[in-house]
């Protein structure tokens, strides 16, 4: 019983040290606490990070046949319809695609029915001609018998009067004009005959030259491959992988590559927010997703000039090729890649957390606690990478800023606003500067 009332007693006396102990430490008033942050000093990096798809720097294009880039075929587009997989090392010659035969045979058999045409409308106007042709020289004969018919009449009107003779005269004039006539007829006919018949002797050979091409096509629709290597697809132009059922054209015409797999390059895509920071000759760290263990150098060697729409998005892309530097051997071509760009290090300078900015409608500020207090001060800043950004002006080394906004903020004074005067002449200066440029691109 004594040990219990021992017990309760010492429990009720740490109780009340407790309470002591709290009303001590944090009285009565209250008292506002806030998060703090250093203003550090060291080197600062403005990194770009994307994804990418690992392929070769060279390689040798599978193409559809040459002949189907001949306009007179006319065959726009030819569906796959069958490929082998991708990956697949194979050696030169070996088989890698079908086009689709069935396209081309429906094309063929139309071209052979005109060329049918083509030929019965060539054979009925030759027949037409030597018809022609033929009455016409029965005119002739016809028109050279009635002149003989007009001299002998003529001839034994001699002993006529003055006026049948004279009408004798006329008709064999008539009827020498008449075989004129026939004759000249006849040459004219001659002549458009042979025009029609060589025009539908033309259109034959023209018809028979596409049914010949068009077989060419049908044999030519088993795709193999020029040299050895690894296949690896094109993508279409909705970035998806060349698969059965893909079309394919003079326009586009590969289908599959075949890549030097001793030089890789890293394709990505940068967003239009990021694309002025990257440039060419940039440094590159790149990790392979298949590979966790292993991280590359790299350097960006092209920068597109034309953005590219999204897949179902508004948003814009820009394609940015990076050349992976050292071993390459594991690498393989469509491994993902994490791409880390470095577009920009400045040594030695001030940076702060972007979380400690805050802005109204001209400038920026932060909260800085200075003596006991705090106020809102004016910073010049200058570029920022995910998490920091740089100082130019406004804060020095160790400065204590704020992570959230204070109570009662409009009651706080605000510091530095001539430097906000000084940044706003730097702005109109770099603006007059731009226009400068502009006008002078422009003469």
């Amino acid at each position: 019983m004594k040990k219990r009332k021992k017990i309760i007693v010492t429990t009720l006396i740490l109780i009340i040290l407790s309470a002591s102990s709290f009303l001590v430490f944090t009285g009565t008033d209250s008292q506002d606490y806030y998060i703090t942050t250093p203003v550090q000093r060291g080197n600062f990096e403005i990194l770009v990070y994307s994804s990418g798809q690992l392929e070769a720097e060279s390689s040798e294009n599978i193409v559809v046949p040459d002949i189907l880039r001949d306009r007179s075929v006319r065959i726009y587009e030819i569906k796959i319809t069958d490929l082998i997989e991708e990956g697949t090392v194979v050696d030169s010659g070996e088989y890698v695609a079908s086009l689709d035969h069935k396209a081309v045979e429906e094309v063929l058999v139309t071209a052979q029915e005109d060329l049918e045409t083509a030929m019965n409308s060539y054979e009925d106007e030759k027949m037409d001609s030597n018809l022609t042709l033929s009455n016409h020289r029965d005119l002739i004969i016809n028109a050279k018998e009635e002149v003989e018919e007009a001299q002998i009449i003529l001839d034994e009107s001699i002993y006529e009067s003055p006026a049948v003779i004279r009408k004798a005269e006329m008709d064999l004039d008539k009827a020498k004009r008449k075989l004129k006539q026939e004759i000249k007829a006849y040459e004219l006919r001659e002549r458009q005959s042979k025009s029609r018949v060589d025009r539908n002797f033309l259109e034959v050979k023209r018809r028979q030259n596409r049914v010949d091409l068009l077989k060419q096509v049908y044999e030519s629709l088993t795709i193999t491959a020029p040299k050895s290597g690894m296949i690896i697809y094109e993508r279409d132009r909705t970035r998806e992988k060349i698969k059965v059922g893909s079309s394919v054209s003079a326009w586009r015409p590969v289908i599959a590559t075949l890549p030097d797999l001793s030089s890789m390059l890293s394709l990505t895509y940068i967003n239009e927010i990021d694309i002025s920071k990257v440039k060419a000759g940039q440094k590159v760290i790149l990790g392979i997703d298949a590979l966790p263990d292993k991280v590359l150098d790299g350097e960006v060697i092209s920068v597109a000039n034309i953005g590219q729409p999204m897949p179902k998005s508004d948003a814009k892309v820009f394609e940015v090729k990076i050349k992976v530097l050292g071993d390459v051997s594991n690498l393989k071509p469509a491994m993902t890649t994490s791409n880390i760009i470095q577009t920009g290090l400045y040594e030695d300078t001030l940076f702060i957390p972007s979380e400690t900015v805050f802005k109204n409608d001209s400038l920026q500020f932060v909260y800085l606690e200075k003596n006991g207090s705090i106020v809102k001060q004016v910073v010049d800043l200058g570029d920022e990478n995910e998490n920091y950004i740089m100082v130019r002006k406004g804060l020095s080394e160790n400065d204590k800023l704020l992570l959230s906004v204070p109570e009662n903020p409009e009651e706080l004074s605000m510091n530095g606003m001539d430097l906000y005067e000084e940044i706003k002449e730097r702005k109109l200066r770099e603006e007059e500067e731009a226009k400068k440029a502009a006008g002078q691109d422009q003469s």
